[in-house]
């Protein structure tokens, strides 16, 4: 690809639009040109992409002026707020579970920022251990992740700063919580795996020249920190010679392997092992290609159990001698069936998750592979969990679906039994509220299924305001799940409606495979079918409907508005993927390519993305919906300028009354760790926009 950059000149996108007389910030518009096998493509707003820039601030700030000053005057706003706190306020306990002589477990009063952990000791007293609270004044520092080591006397936590991927890992003395020596720095896409109680294994990439925030990371390192040692002097274990893009390790828990995973892209990857008793021992390849997806998942001495969807589009678990553990030697342990399989190991039995028209069947095994039994659960929905140690005596597992919110129970892997541990005390009416799944066809004949929730006794009048979520991509599934902001969404009289989309990972392999490169117009087509069923089954009408999606979700938004704008009221792209000739130039973003390809693939591959990515399609002279795109300016997965450029092209080309908006949440990053508080703003604000824009001054009758 050849590339010009000429003369910036100066417009200005401050135009007032009929009766909402929205003032736009001015927009600089450049003449930045690429030129893709022979086809020039304008990029008026690539200055967005320079996160640093004091142009960009002030950009930023500028519109959050206009976004917020439009959602201000939302009469009914803070009434939802205060019903929106109100119900979020309920105590949220986590699974508990042991390390050393404690027991730990997370905790959140109601509105807390970040929940707290919590361990109980062996006289039974109740302490916090810690308080990712106290990590900022603002509460935009959360806890990544908490690791123990094999006794338990050490702990390794990982704090993200402003939502950022760039994560510090912090060593203390689990006993008496104090801190053991510098804190590790630049990690980034990893989790801490200790090897006994002397040191961990973690990955990171060498830190960017130029923004953090946005330059492109693509060799990924797999090292290890001996405790007592500086950073600088952590070996390289897995990276330095052969560059992949993400790289992880973790140790067996009998302390006697590294596992080392090996990738380049989102799907597939090479498997290695290492014999830590041995010292000196070599990495030895098991899978050597990325075709596949592999994961070692047990082991019983040198026998390994690996979890795969090599030759099984809906994964099963394989055995093999570590001697010899090329995929030609494997063999069937448990098998692929018609559903798609996540499997997890506790209490010496294997726990076969599956996904089964986007909801949860649990099967329990034996180490010999012998079904014990299918595991009871409280209703349709999902089951999360069943893992643990091998010594545990008590396993515990959540459950919730669009009307339940989340219930932990424990379960005896003995005899089965399940009883309530945690239930949390929601000032919600579920039982007033129904789940119904449909099957709806596509565009090419496909049937896709949708989950739709809404009051009992709805009225199928179109009248009903409607969000339509969907995501597809990525062999994601989207299974039921509770959300307060869509309880409260209910409350007043809303449906909230989920598509699963080819792309995602429902139905396994061939499903995801559907979704990606050439056949990505398959989940756009897929969404609008989506839509077009609410509306002819009268759930709602192109009146009353929003959709919404984020990051691949947020691409599938802009795609589905640009190219059906007549089909929703209100579209709510989220950190999304907007600008899909360029999304490879940042961060980790090449690594998307097997589900995207890429604009350098070939003149095919660039035609089809620039036909569909939403940056490039917004046509002047089209009434688009009323938009709000939601973004971080700390977002290093999905950079902001991708919303920064569609937020720009829409203000610049919408015809008509409907408002186009950018909201920027300031010290955030793409969703992970942020704070109660400003997670419940977001909500409100999203939910006070759509039914603003759909007619209503005043909150429904309930």
């Amino acid at each position: 690809m050849k590339k010009t950059i000429l003369i910036m000149a100066i417009t200005t996108a401050g135009i007032s639009f009929g009766q909402n007389k929205i003032q736009y910030p001015e927009t600089k518009k450049g003449e930045t040109i690429d030129t893709y096998f022979d086809t020039k493509v304008n990029d008026p707003y690539r200055w967005l992409e320079d996160d640093k820039s004091a142009e960009t601030g002030a950009w930023v700030k500028a519109e959050n002026e206009v976004t917020y000053g439009y959602l201000d005057k939302i009469p009914f706003r803070e009434e939802l707020k205060k019903r929106m706190e109100k119900l979020w306020n309920y105590e949220k306990i986590g699974a508990p579970f042991k390390e050393g002589k404690f027991t730990y477990y997370s905790k959140n009063n109601g509105l807390q920022n970040q929940s707290v952990i919590y361990r109980k000791g062996e006289k039974g007293k109740d302490e916090i251990f810690l308080d990712p609270n106290t990590f900022s004044k603002d509460g935009t520092t959360s806890l990544g992740g908490l690791n123990f080591s094999k006794d338990g006397s050490k702990a390794a936590y990982s704090i993200s700063e402003g939502g950022s991927d760039w994560r510090k890992v912090i060593i203390i003395d689990a006993v008496s919580k104090k801190v053991l020596e510098d804190t590790i720095v630049d990690v980034k896409f990893s989790g801490v795996s200790w090897l006994g109680n002397e040191g961990f294994y973690y990955s990171s990439y060498d830190k960017p020249k130029g923004s953090e925030l946005s330059a492109k990371t693509d060799q990924h390192k797999l090292y290890f920190h001996k405790l007592g040692t500086a950073q600088k002097d952590d070996k390289i274990i897995f990276g330095a010679d052969q560059k992949r893009r993400y790289v992880g390790g973790y140790v067996t828990e009998d302390d006697r392997y590294l596992v080392i995973s090996a990738a380049n892209s989102t799907y597939g990857n090479e498997l290695y092992i290492k014999d830590l008793s041995k010292p000196e021992s070599p990495i030895i390849t098991i899978v050597d290609n990325f075709n596949s997806d592999n994961q070692i998942i047990e082991n019983v001495g040198s026998k390994l159990f690996i979890d795969t969807d090599l030759g099984a589009p809906n994964k099963r678990i394989v055995t093999v001698d570590v001697s010899n553990p090329k995929p030609e030697n494997w063999k069937d342990f448990i098998k692929e069936t018609e559903n798609v399989l996540a499997p997890s190991t506790g209490s010496g039995y294997f726990f076969a998750n599956y996904t089964k028209d986007a909801v949860s069947l649990v099967l329990q095994y034996d180490y010999d592979g012998k079904l014990v039994r299918e595991i009871k659960l409280p209703a349709v929905g999902t089951a999360g969990g069943f893992g643990g140690k091998k010594e545990e005596k008590v396993l515990y597992y959540s459950f919730t679906n669009y009307t339940t919110p989340g219930t932990i129970f424990s379960f005896d892997p003995k005899s089965g039994k399940s009883e309530i541990y945690q239930k949390p005390v929601v000032d919600f009416k579920s039982e007033d509220y129904e789940s119904k799944q449909v099957f709806y066809t596509s565009k090419d004949g496909t049937k896709i299924p949708m989950i739709i929730t809404y009051k009992k006794g709805l009225k199928l009048n179109g009248k009903n305001p409607t969000i339509l979520y969907g995501y597809g991509g990525f062999n994601i599934s989207l299974t039921p799940g509770f959300s307060i902001a869509n309880a409260v969404w209910m409350e007043n009289g809303g449906v909230y409606a989920v598509a699963n989309l080819r792309g995602g990972g429902e139905y396994g392999k061939k499903w995801h495979d559907a979704g990606t490169k050439l056949k990505k117009q398959n989940v756009f087509d897929d969404f609008i079918a989506a839509a077009e069923y609410l509306i002819a089954q009268k759930y709602t009408s192109s009146d009353f409907l929003a959709i919404r999606g984020g990051s691949n979700g947020g691409l599938l938004v802009g795609a589905t508005m640009t190219q059906r704008p007549d089909l929703m009221k209100v579209a709510l792209p989220a950190v999304g993927v907007m600008d899909m000739l360029r999304y490879n130039a940042f961060t980790a973003g090449a690594g998307w390519a097997f589900d995207y390809g890429t604009a350098q693939d070939s003149k095919e591959m660039f035609e089809y993305l620039k036909g569909y990515s939403p940056v490039q399609n917004v046509k002047k002279g089209v009434q688009y919906p009323a938009t709000m795109v939601t973004t971080g300016d700390h977002d290093d997965r999905v950079v902001p300028a991708h919303s920064f450029k569609f937020a720009a092209e829409l203000q610049e080309k919408q015809t008509g009354d409907n408002p186009v908006l950018i909201r920027i949440d300031v010290k955030a990053g793409h969703g992970a760790g942020k704070s109660v508080a400003a997670t419940i703003q977001e909500n409100v604000d999203i939910q006070a926009f759509t039914l603003y824009n759909m007619g209503f001054t005043a909150l429904p009758k309930k």
